[in-house]
């Protein structure tokens, strides 16, 4: 693990679409509990950055930014995808207290407030319908005239009298103390600058798979996510992934966790009939 367990899940102050739990849960709590869970299990962490992956005589190498080397006969990858980021002053102190990337993960906590959503592809448009079903009011923020979005959505974004678009716009800044306040928005074309009064900006300008370390030993689809094939196995016999660093259409917990099960599963298979 490279900083914490948890990934993206940390980005949540609470989580209320985990099974189990009928009330939210904080996020740091249930990554808590996952982690103790398999510590229980027998699982041994080791906070380091993987620097490369490679395979020598039936076995897989995991070599270490610490200079460290593990050897195992399976890999199982679950690192997951990083969001995207605008760049823009206020984003990162405000991420968990305002600022998003997920608006199924944190909609809850914005029921009748006045939301920013940030780009122009099918999923901003996507969330932003979804966020109109709860927010009072939700800004779709887009730096182009036009959506690159599906067709079908787009009308369904024009028409929904909750969503005011904000064309041709980007955002500079994020303000708030403790919180999201307001943004600071940009527009193209008359280089205006003006400001949008809201509690929560949900952006969603794309994410990067966390494959770079990969990126020459197996193959990766053409935005870098793991190729796997219905068992999750990777080009490489033995190479395994999960969760989202795969190309999956749904990201969430129960998704990740539910292809964990099935990796781990496959994998000790590969293992046992590798030590025959």
């Amino acid at each position: 693990e490279k900083l914490s367990p948890g990934g993206q899940l940390l980005l949540s102050a609470k989580i209320e679409n985990y099974p189990g739990f009928s009330e939210p849960i904080p996020a740091q709590k249930l990554v808590e509990q996952m982690q103790k869970q398999a510590e229980n299990l027998g699982m041994n962490l080791k906070l380091e950055e993987v620097k490369n992956i490679s395979q020598q005589d039936g076995k897989k190498i995991v070599r270490t930014f610490a200079e460290r080397q593990y050897e195992a006969l399976t890999i199982i990858i679950a690192t997951g995808t990083r969001p995207s980021r605008l760049g823009v002053e206020g984003e990162e102190k405000l991420i968990g207290q305002g600022v998003s990337y997920c608006a199924i993960c944190d909609t809850p906590f914005f029921k009748n407030k006045i939301v920013a959503v940030v780009g122009g592809g099918s999923t901003a448009l996507e969330e932003g319908l979804y966020l109109a079903k709860f927010a009072s009011k939700v800004y779709l923020v887009h730096r182009r005239g036009m959506f690159r979005a599906e067709k079908i959505l787009a009308k369904r974004v024009t028409k929904n009298p909750k969503i005011e678009i904000v064309w041709n716009s980007i955002v500079e800044e994020v303000c708030g103390g403790g919180e999201v306040e307001k943004i600071k928005v940009k527009n193209l074309k008359t280089e205006k600058t003006s400001d949008l009064v809201c509690s929560g900006i949900f952006i969603f300008t794309g994410s990067n798979p966390n494959t770079e370390f990969v990126k020459d030993f197996i193959e990766l689809d053409n935005q870098g996510f793991i190729k796997t094939d219905k068992r999750l196995e990777a080009n490489i016999k033995g190479i395994f992934a999960c969760g989202d660093v795969r190309n999956n259409l749904l990201k969430q917990i129960i998704v990740a966790c539910g292809e964990g099960a099935l990796a781990t599963h496959i994998a000790e298979a590969y293992v046992n009939k590798t030590k025959g």
